[in-house]
């Protein structure tokens, strides 16, 4: 067998292999998109049968009894408020930390970055307890900042790899011209990182937007703050379940995240792949 041909042979079994492996993660969603025009009784009979009869009568009632509009719109600010502050505050600190190069960067550098290695479950307790003194709990803007901290460490790390593609003198041209550093980083670093920011925001919409356990601790006391995925677990109790309702509301929390990443899912291979073939 020729080199060509073992090539051909060993493509071939990679794509059967990732099919086969993107198969088994989609199947689940696949399960909850057909069940969510089931009524409960073919849930419990047989769910993984297609709908005998498809009927929207649960989006119906699922989009009435969470009041959809209102939490899609909680959703929307709350993640709108983390992506803000996550990709101005980490690709700022990433162009610093590139530029400003001193014995003290490297340390700050790791001390920005190492948070991404502490569970979450470690600390909720206490940022609890902290967010209730600074008035930050129960509030869907300060959920959203919130999420500054738990993403700007991985934002930062993706940003200052990509920073290191952008040649200085570009920023040298700039202060030339008389530019200051932020009018240097606004008007010429910035717009050189679409690929590499709409990558962190993709990414980041993803877990802002299907988030469970931060929401559940810091807006799940009010009806008016709580999240999509919040309300969907109302459907969920301890003796019986609505199963028809709660994998409707399931398809109408994920289904715009998925939309979001479906049309921008190839910036993201470009970011990375930009970072990595460059860096």
């Amino acid at each position: 067998m020729g080199m060509h041909a073992r090539r051909r042979t060993f493509r071939v079994l990679m794509l059967a292999a990732l099919t086969a492996i993107a198969l088994v993660y989609i199947y689940p969603v696949f399960l909850m998109f057909m069940n969510s025009f089931k009524p409960f009784g073919e849930i419990v009979s047989d769910p993984i049968a297609l709908p005998r009869l498809p009927t929207w009568e649960n989006y119906r009632y699922v989009i009435k009894k969470i009041r959809y509009g209102s939490l899609f719109l909680n959703n929307l600010m709350i993640t709108a408020v983390g992506l803000a502050g996550i990709v101005v505050f980490s690709s700022l600190a990433a162009y610093i930390l590139d530029r400003r190069q001193n014995r003290y960067t490297g340390l700050i550098y790791t001390l920005i970055i190492t948070p991404m290695l502490i569970p979450f479950q470690t600390i909720m307790i206490t940022l609890l307890k902290a967010m209730s003194v600074i008035r930050l709990s129960g509030s869907r803007i300060g959920l959203g900042i919130q999420y500054w901290g738990f993403g700007i460490p991985m934002a930062t790390f993706i940003f200052y790899n990509f920073m290191k593609t952008i040649p200085k003198e570009l920023d040298e041209s700039a202060h030339i011209d008389g530019a200051s550093t932020i009018r240097t980083y606004i008007s010429v670093i910035f717009p050189l990182l679409k690929s590499v920011s709409v990558t962190v925001i993709v990414l980041d919409t993803m877990w802002i937007w299907n988030d469970f356990l931060l929401p559940l601790l810091m807006v799940n006391s009010s009806n008016q703050t709580r999240t999509l995925v919040l309300a969907a677990y109302t459907f969920v109790g301890q003796m019986n379940t609505k199963w028809q309702y709660a994998m409707t509301a399931m398809v109408l929390t994920v289904l715009p995240a998925i939309i979001v990443f479906v049309f921008l899912q190839k910036y993201i291979v470009e970011g990375v792949v930009a970072g990595a073939v460059k860096g």
